[in-house]
């Protein structure tokens, strides 16, 4: 089997209402990029990466002389084609690597009637749970309220509760001061008392600040710490001064971070992402690392469609040491571009797909209707904050968002 052509294609997915977190906001959708391949056996595979527009397709046009002939069945081959380790150092094709490779994964699975999953090992579980993600969100167009208070967010994940069955409530913080996300979690654990907790403030605190934060929350039900303060050395001291766990998904994002992260004992919990690691393979790879080394393990969410959620899936059934349940901002859509539509909860879970490859389809209408609303909205500046212009994310001296500000859009 051969490949011989692959495309890609930029599409914008509609959000309930923009999040915020300590770096910016999602302005209300998500861009991203879906990339096909196609074969001389009539298969074709499906992909996915973050961000889109004419450069993402122009990298992954570019890689054609890397792609056209090649077996999709030799993914080993694929990964040094792609991802060469001396290359890298002048092409940083991580998260191009990771969309082929899905494709290719896909396409695998079709051809031998198997499941993503069964190319990396088989499934241990056939149906991944999932936390909360809530976020501050400014209101959004159909009329959402937006959450900033205690009781809005409480109230906010009741509601979600109610809807999809979540056990484990993830709290993107860092968009105020320390305070402010000290009193959220007090409120979330008072109102989901057996329920886990986690507390994200995107690496926008000093160590010191972390140290304090972890302290005042250290009678909640916590589950870990995630990425308070930058870096290995960081996140080292963090975990040398608090009680409970620390996680992970922006400084180790390679074997070599994770190698230096073991060697320090700078990060308890490892989340794994399918994109950021490079491919769905690579991060089971690291998962496997995490099992030897008796390190937790998780599943990262970077803002996905249907199809990379596929691959988050495919990579928790395979797991057999992924002690928590998963990220996904999946609940915060309005749509998808995969056939059936938007993949559904039960009692906080998502069913491992049934079908062979991936196990998902795309809508051709659906892709038609986001490609052309990507083409009337455009991107967005993840590291900017469309209520406040003149913002920018320094660190340390931040200046944290006010609450009493509201949470109105303007315009």
């Amino acid at each position: 089997m051969k490949i011989t052509d692959i495309n890609a294609t930029t599409v914008a997915m509609p959000l309930e209402a923009p999040l915020r977190h300590s770096n910016g906001a999602h302005w209300g959708r998500f861009i991203r990029t879906l990339v096909e391949i196609e074969t001389d056996e009539g298969l074709t595979g499906v992909g996915e990466l973050g961000g889109g527009g004419q450069s993402a397709e122009a990298a992954i046009a570019g890689l054609k002389p890397y792609l056209i002939g090649h077996d999709p069945l030799q993914l080993e081959q694929l990964r040094w084609k792609i991802m060469n380790p001396v290359g890298s150092l002048y092409n940083n094709r991580m998260q191009l690597h990771a969309a082929i490779e899905f494709a290719c994964m896909d396409v695998a699975g079709k051809f031998l009637n198997i499941r993503a999953c069964d190319l990396i090992g088989g499934a241990v579980r056939e149906e991944v749970p999932f936390a909360t993600y809530l976020f501050y969100r400014y209101q959004g167009r159909d009329g959402t309220a937006g959450e900033i208070t205690p009781d809005e967010i409480v109230a906010h994940t009741k509601d979600l509760v109610a809807k999809h069955g979540f056990k484990t409530h993830k709290l993107k913080g860092g968009v105020f001061a320390p305070d402010h996300d000290i009193e959220v979690m007090q409120a979330l654990g008072e109102a989901f008392p057996g329920d886990g907790l986690r507390l994200d403030p995107n690496s926008a605190w000093t160590v010191e600040e972390s140290i304090r934060v972890a302290r005042a929350i250290g009678n909640l039900n916590n589950e870990y710490l995630e990425d308070p303060a930058w870096g290995l050395e960081g996140m080292r001291r963090v975990r040398e001064a608090i009680d409970m766990p620390t996680a992970t998904n922006t400084v180790v994002v390679n074997f070599e971070q994770l190698a230096a992260c073991i060697r320090l004992e700078a990060v308890d919990v490892i989340l794994l992402d399918t994109t950021f690691w490079g491919g769905l393979r690579q991060a089971y790879k690291a998962g496997q690392v995490l099992e030897t080394f008796q390190w937790g393990a998780s599943v990262h969410s970077s803002g996905e469609l249907g199809v990379q959620l596929a691959t988050m899936l495919h990579l928790g059934a395979a797991l057999p040491n992924l002690g928590f349940a998963a990220d996904a901002h999946y609940h915060h859509l309005t749509d998808d571009v995969i056939k059936g539509g938007k993949m559904h909860y039960k009692d906080g879970k998502i069913a491992l797909p049934k079908g062979p490859g991936l196990g998902v389809e795309l809508d051709r209408d659906k892709v038609a209707e986001y490609a052309e609303y990507y083409r009337e909205v455009g991107g967005y500046a993840y590291d900017r904050d469309p209520a406040r212009p003149d913002w920018y994310s320094i660190t340390p001296e931040r200046r944290f968002a006010d609450p009493a500000a509201g949470a109105a859009m303007p315009g």
